[in-house]
C-alpha cells in the first residue's frame, strides 16, 4: 500500500422489506424457488473496516499475510454471532479466498497485518429485513476497497450469491425483481418515495423455520407482482398498499399467532397496507405521508417493542474512505 493508502472504510448499508413474496414450488436441492419484489428502507446497519498492525505496509504483497478480527455492538443478548457463524465474517473470508488476501502461510514470530471489522447493528436480528445479508454485502464492499482486490461489483454480486439468498440485492440496493431462489435479481423502476412504519418484535423467526412452517400449513402460490410493479412504476403509494403481498405471512402468523393482531393495529391505525416483511416477525405498514407515518408510528408504540419511521426506496451501500 503506497503514500495516503486507505486503512480505514465505513459503509452503511440499509435493510429491505419485500413489497411481494410469492413462493412457488420446492427444487432439487430443498429450497423454494420464489418470485419477489425487494427495495432498501432507511433502517442501516454500520461496517467499519480498518487495517492495524506494523506490518502494514507500503507493498501489496503484504495483503497475503492477514488476520481478521471480528466485534459488533447494537445488540446486548448475544443474538449476533462474533465467530465464523456471522454472515459478514463468512463474507470476508470468501473475498479472501477469492482474492488471495490472508491466504499465505505465516510463522508466529510475523508481524502480520490485522484487519478490524466493527458492526453496528440497527436493523433488527432475525426478523425478515435482511439485517444479516446486509452486513455480509457491506463486509464485501468495504473489505474488497481496504484490500485493493479490485473486484468489480458484478464479481462481487456473483460471490454474494455463494453466501445467501439476499445478499446480491444488497451488494446493489434500491429495488429489484428476484427470482429462482433470490440471488438472480434485476433492477425495477419506481418512482416516490414511499414512508413506513415498521414495527418490530423482540422475538425472532429463523428463515428456515418459516418455510418449515410455510409446507406445513400453506403451499406453493400462483399469484404474481404485476400490480406491485404497476404501483411503482406510476409512483402510486394507495395502489402499492393494496398489492402488497407476502406467501410466508401465513407460516409466520402460524407460529406468532399474535402477529395478525399486530397487523390489523397497523391497520386500523391508518395503514394503506402492512404485512410481515419476508420471513418475518418484522411488520411493516405504509403510510400516505410522513406525517402519517409519524402519527401511526406514536399511535402503535404500546404494540411493539421497537417502532421505526423509515422511507423506502433507501438506495444501495454507502461508502466512506480515509
Amino acid at each position: 500500500m503506497g503514500d495516503g493508502a486507505v486503512t480505514h472504510i465505513r459503509v452503511r448499508v440499509p435493510g429491505k422489506v419485500n413489497l411481494f413474496l410469492g413462493v412457488r414450488g420446492v427444487r432439487a436441492d430443498g429450497y423454494h424457488d420464489i418470485v419477489s419484489v425487494l427495495q432498501t428502507v432507511s433502517i442501516h446497519d454500520t461496517i467499519l473496516a480498518r487495517l492495524d498492525g506494523k506490518a502494514v505496509s507500503a507493498h501489496p504483497a503484504a495483503r497475503r499475510f492477514m488476520e481478521l478480527a471480528f466485534t459488533v455492538d447494537g445488540v446486548v443478548d448475544g443474538s449476533v454471532p462474533v465467530n465464523g457463524d456471522n454472515l459478514a465474517v463468512r463474507a470476508a473470508r470468501a473475498l479472501m479466498a477469492e482474492s488471495g488476501v490472508g491466504t499465505a502461510p505465516h510463522t508466529d514470530d510475523q508481524d502480520v497485518p490485522i484487519t478490524r471489522l466493527h458492526l453496528t447493528k440497527r436493523i433488527p436480528v432475525a426478523a425478515g429485513m435482511a439485517g444479516g445479508s446486509a452486513d455480509a454485502a457491506g463486509a464485501l464492499i468495504a473489505l474488497n476497497r481496504l484490500w485493493e482486490s479490485e473486484l468489480d461489483r458484478g464479481e462481487l454480486r456473483d460471490l454474494a450469491g455463494l453466501l445467501g439468498a439476499d445478499v446480491p440485492f444488497c451488494i446493489m440496493g434500491g429495488t429489484a425483481l428476484a427470482t429462482g431462489t433470490g440471488t438472480s435479481t434485476a433492477q425495477v423502476l419506481t418512482r416516490g418515495v414511499y414512508h413506513w412504519v415498521v414495527g418490530i418484535t423482540d422475538r425472532s423467526l429463523s428463515t428456515p423455520e418459516v418455510y418449515r412452517a410455510f409446507d406445513e400449513v400453506s403451499g406453493p402460490s400462483d399469484v404474481e407482482p404485476d400490480a406491485v410493479l404497476q404501483a411503482l412504476r406510476t409512483g402510486d403509494a394507495e395502489a402499492l398498499g393494496a398489492a402488497l403481498h407476502n406467501d410466508l405471512e401465513v407460516a409466520a402468523v402460524h407460529l406468532l399467532p399474535d402477529l395478525a393482531e399486530r397487523r390489523q393495529a397497523m391497520l386500523d391505525a391508518g395503514a394503506l397496507g402492512a404485512m410481515v416483511s419476508g420471513s418475518g416477525p418484522t411488520l411493516v405498514a405504509l403510510a400516505a405521508t410522513a406525517q402519517d407515518a409519524n402519527a401511526m408510528a406514536e399511535r402503535l408504540a404500546s404494540d411493539f417493542d421497537r417502532v421505526e419511521v423509515a422511507i423506502s426506496p433507501a438506495g444501495g451501500p454507502e461508502l466512506a474512505q480515509r
